[in-house]
Parts: C-alpha cells; structure tokens; sequence
C-alpha cells in the first residue's frame, strides 16, 4: 500500500520527534544520581583543588552530588583511561589538564586517543605558573638565577608534579629558551615537590599559582617570575619571564572532559552550568585567592583550545627529548 506524502511526511516527523525525546528528557533531568569526577592526580594538588570548588558549586546548584575521585598516576592516564571506558552517560567527568595535551605525544602506546575519545566540555581556569625557590637560594629576580645557573652547570635541580605536567614543561621550556642546564625531578604532586622546596631539597619549582601562593605571600618561598606574558593580578609585583627572557609563555589550564559520545544536550547542560559556576562571586572570589582566573568558553572552543595546546607542547617534548618515568 502506497502511503499520501503528507501521511509520510507526520510518520517521519514522529519517528524524529520519538528519537529526539529520551535525549531531551535526559539533559532535562540530568542529573538523577550522583556524579564522579575523576582527578588523575593526589589531593592537594592544584587540580584537585579546583575539582572541589566547581563540584560544590554544581551539587549545591544542580541536587545532586559530584564527587571527586583521585586516580593519581601516570601523569593522569590512569583517570583518563578510566574515563574514557565509562559509559556515555553524564555521570563520569574528567578533570583535564595541560598533561592530557601533553600525553598523546610523551606516551606513544596509549590505550586511548585523546582527541578521538573524550569530549571536550568546559573550561575551569588558565593561570600562569610561579617560578619558586627557597629563601636561602642565592638568586632574587630571573637574571640572577640564571648568572647562577651558568656558573654552576647541573647543579640546580628543579621540581614538578610529574612527567608531563604544567611545571614540568614550563621548566624544560625555560630551561631550553634561556640556555641553561637544570635536572628535573619528578614527584608524585604538588604537595611533596613543595615539601621538598621548603626543606631545600631541589632548588626551583614552576609552582601552580593556586597550590603555591600561600608560600609566597608567607615569605616562606621566593617567587622569582610567573611564566604568562603579563603580570597576575594574585601577585602583581612578580614581573614575567617574559621580561628577561623574550617569548618566553607558558600557562597551566584545567578543564573538564567526558567520555565519547556523551549526549550533546548533556554537554551543553554542563557547560552552561560550569560556566555559570565561574561567574558566581563566591566562586570567583575563591578563584582570585587562589591566583586562578576562570576560562569561560563553548565546548567546541574549548576542543579547538586544547588542540592547539597539543601542537605546541608536541614541539617541546620531541625538541627536548623528554621519555615518561
């Protein structure tokens, strides 16, 4: 039997609409049960202390928990491994970083392909990393610490969270620009890196801004330069690296990452609502003491943001010869 078009055409439209309803009623109601968010790094860290800011915000705002799970290791894979086996659904998010940019190069048998299997969806922030030492170390602007690092090759060993990490590369990327010889020295986070700072242990650290700032407003650190172009507002008499050494750019990014084919009505309803969590006051304020400032972008710019990190951070590693742990 032969069907009128206009008959065809309701029986499309409804099969459509028929389609389109669960995943409609899905981001209506998202979310119904409590929400992971995996942190591929110890307590403490930068990225975990951003991690509980964004998820108070959302359990307060949205009635239901998100509860942030560490996974540390690896330089973050093991949480974005298990991120991207999880089921599609909304209910287990990733807390990116700089290093999962960094990782699709540094490691080259991963179990996953960043860029083919998480879904970009927020921004949280994009700040600049500190240039730390101890008090006692005999240098207190950029030049000087080069002066010396020249007259002591090898000498100097400088810290970082890991393999791969925001501080790590800052440090290869200065190390390599201002023609010096430092040795890296890897710790598991922030926390002992910093320890280890404070004790003497290693003489400089690329120090996320938000894990490192109580330090410095202390005096119990010295903070020699933030490596963005222009001065932070957290720590405005800290000139950037910038000014002693031309080009010189480097800033941290956390955001947040879903597995593929998350329902785009999912995403965009964490978008919208991470974004509008960095425009809270309390949040922002907690943002500013922190030295953090929110990222606020689409979460196809953000895809696009990352991509063009990936590029850049490729070029450093291959021109650097860095290997993982």
């Amino acid at each position: 039997m032969t069907l009128p078009r206009r008959s065809v055409l309701r029986i499309a439209v409804g099969a459509a609409l028929a389609s389109a309803s669960p995943r409609f009623a899905s981001a209506q109601t998202y979310p119904s049960r409590p929400v992971r968010w995996l942190v591929g790094f110890a307590p403490g860290g930068a990225p975990d202390i951003l991690a509980r800011l964004m998820t108070q915000f959302l359990s307060d705002r949205l009635g239901q928990r998100f509860l942030v799970e560490n996974r540390p290791g690896a330089n973050g894979n093991l949480a974005t491994e298990a991120v991207v086996n999880a089921a599609p659904d909304g209910y287990t998010l990733l807390q990116l970083t700089l290093a999962d940019a960094v990782n699709a190069t540094l490691y080259p048998n991963l179990n996953y392909n960043f860029a083919r299997d998480l879904t970009p969806v927020a921004g949280l922030s994009r700040d600049p990393d500190v240039m730390v030492v101890n008090p006692s170390f005999p240098a207190k602007t950029v030049a000087e610490f080069i002066s010396y690092a020249m007259a002591n090759p090898g000498k100097i060993n400088f810290a970082s969270p890991g393999v791969g990490t925001s501080p790590h590369m800052a440090g290869e990327l200065f190390k390599s620009m201002a023609r010096i010889d430092m040795t890296h020295v890897p710790y598991r986070s922030s926390a002992p890196a910093l320890i280890d700072l404070l004790s003497g242990q290693v003489q400089v650290y690329f120090a996320p801004i938000s894990a490192s700032i109580e330090y410095v407003r202390s005096d119990k650190l010295r903070a020699l330069a933030v490596t963005s172009a222009a001065r932070a507002a957290a720590l405005p008499n800290v000139p950037p690296v910038g000014d002693l050494v031309p080009g010189y750019e480097m800033n941290a990014w956390y955001g947040v990452g879903a597995p593929k084919n998350t329902p785009a009505e999912i995403v965009e309803r964490l978008n919208k609502e991470i974004n509008m969590g960095l425009g809270d006051p309390v949040v922002r304020a907690r943002l500013a003491a922190l030295g953090s400032s929110p990222f606020v972008m689409s979460a196809a710019d953000f895809g696009k943001f990352i991509a063009a990190e990936h590029e850049k951070w490729a070029k450093v590693i291959k021109a650097a010869g860095i290997k993982p742990d």
